[in-house]
């Protein structure tokens, strides 16, 4: 195969965004994947573009919360025994991290990524043709008691500071804006600022399609092949091998198995979630995804149906699946909203990226020129795909980037 300028290792929504953007300015770039684009961990979320997100999921703090989670009781949890062991490191810089000046820190460092995520996906549908997939109705998080709406008030406080908008409706206003719930809930918060789309897959697809238009190659090849050849990077593909000036790791939950071989050992953990589409009994149908808070499950609009996720799950990655957790929570989302029968003969299972403080790590990789890191995005994956690509190519290209790259170092983890 010819030389490009780069390659991007993983055609999910990241990786897909990074070439995008690098094609956009003009590189030659090939985005390689294992699969088609978009159908690993980026199929599987509640399609939402969250530019209100202020603080990231927190460690419990609750007793009794950890104590149903460890019962294995907790519909918003699950875990793996056998994993306890290897997780248990991460889990304690993960619940360091909940602190709430933490929390704040992070919402502060994050919130730079967040505010422009809307627009840059908004460019980047309207650029590939894919505006259709786009809704504007934000999203709703009801509460079912007075104690979780109350602990929203830091919050809100920080939205405020911000500038994000939202509403804080009573049942019957919520209802005004979603009339198929049930009135199970006391509070609820519209969150307007909020975007969703139709179709998470065909949105990367789109995404895709507007890359190879701008000269971009897509291949299938194997990642862990990636190695360097005289002052290159190189890949094996079906074609061939592939060689780079640069290269791009955006293989979120998968970056481990080609990063550790070259010494690049970075405190990534796995959050395995669940979804499964469902249809609507008589008429029922939503206009926006919305969030039971204190049960932890969303059920968001898709074209395949609605779309019921479920909370994380901690287990080894390849580990078979345990889809334990709708049995938990379909009771009370059935008394939230009338779901029908299951589209699907099973759920779809997937594996989030996340570092212990809840930030990516977008930058270059420590002591490898030429190699670049893009994982770790969380729950945001979507979210945050343009986004990224943006500051990233702008970073690989000498550009001034949009915002200051610093808090996603990779470097941060040698503290």
């Amino acid at each position: 195969m010819p030389r490009v300028d780069a390659i991007v290792l993983g055609a999910g929504i990241v990786g897909t965004s990074i070439g995008l953007h690098l094609a956009k300015r003009g590189l030659a770039v090939a985005l390689l994947d294992r699969r088609a684009p978009g159908e690993e961990t980026s199929y599987g979320n509640a399609g939402v573009i969250e530019g209100n997100t202020i603080f990231p999921p927190a460690f419990p703090s609750d007793p009794i919360a950890l104590l149903r989670i460890a019962l294995k009781r907790a519909p918003e949890a699950n875990y793996h025994l056998t994993f306890l062991p290897q997780v248990a490191p991460w889990l304690i810089k993960f619940r360091a991290a909940s602190r709430p000046q933490r929390l704040i820190e992070t919402a502060r460092l994050m919130r730079p990524l967040f505010a422009r995520a809307l627009a840059e996906h908004e460019a980047l549908l309207a650029d590939a043709g894919a505006a259709r997939f786009l809704r504007k109705h934000g999203w709703l998080k009801l509460y079912r008691g007075e104690r979780a709406f109350d602990a929203l008030k830091g919050e809100l406080a920080l939205a405020q500071e911000f500038a994000i908008p939202y509403r804080a409706l009573d049942t019957d206003a919520a209802r005004g804006l979603e009339p198929s719930l049930a009135p199970v809930f006391r509070h609820a918060v519209h969150w307007q600022g909020v975007a969703s789309v139709t179709d998470p897959l065909a949105v990367t697809t789109a995404y895709v399609a507007r890359f190879a238009a701008l000269g971009g190659v897509v291949v299938r090849g194997n990642a862990r092949s990636l190695h360097r050849a005289n002052a290159h990077w190189r890949v094996d593909t079906a074609e061939g091998p592939l060689d780079a000036a640069q290269a791009v790791v955006a293989l979120g939950p998968f970056a481990p198995d080609v990063l550790s071989p070259l010494g690049i050992t970075l405190p990534l953990g796995i959050k395995r979630g669940y979804h499964r589409h469902y249809r609507g009994a008589g008429n029922a149908a939503l206009a926006r995804p919305v969030v039971d808070m204190e049960i932890g499950y969303c059920l968001a609009p898709m074209d395949q149906g609605i779309r019921l996720t479920t909370g994380a799950e901690f287990a080894a990655r390849g580990a078979a699946p345990t889809p334990v957790q709708f049995d938990r929570l379909l009771p009370a989302a059935q008394g939230l909203f009338p779901l029908g029968e299951p589209v699907e003969t099973s759920p779809w299972m997937g594996s989030r990226p996340c570092f212990p403080d809840s930030r990516p790590v977008i930058s270059h990789a420590p002591g490898q020129s030429g190699l670049w890191l893009a994982y770790g995005h969380a729950h945001w994956g979507l979210t945050l795909g343009p986004t990224t690509g943006r500051l990233l190519a702008e970073m690989m290209t000498g550009a001034t980037p949009f915002c200051d790259p610093a808090p996603y170092r990779a470097e941060r983890f040698a503290r």
